[in-house]
């Protein structure tokens, strides 16, 4: 039998800027790829990338789906 998984993807929306914000943060705003204001990336639901998220969700919106 075959497992079929269902793959999940983010769409991470960058709301406000990094300026005045430690360099961890900066830098985990560049490693999701996002540099300007409501640009938004599409990554799919990793243990990774929701780390990086829940540690800088005061800049982002991030929306789910399938």
């Amino acid at each position: 039998m075959m497992v079929k998984k269902i793959n999940k993807s983010l769409h991470i929306t960058q709301i406000k800027s990094g300026i005045g914000h430690n360099k961890k943060a900066k830098r985990t705003l560049i490693a999701l790829g996002l540099r300007k204001l409501n640009q938004t990336v599409v990554h799919s639901d990793t243990p990774i990338i929701r780390g990086m998220v829940k540690k800088i969700n005061f800049l982002l919106k991030v929306e789910e789906s399938s």
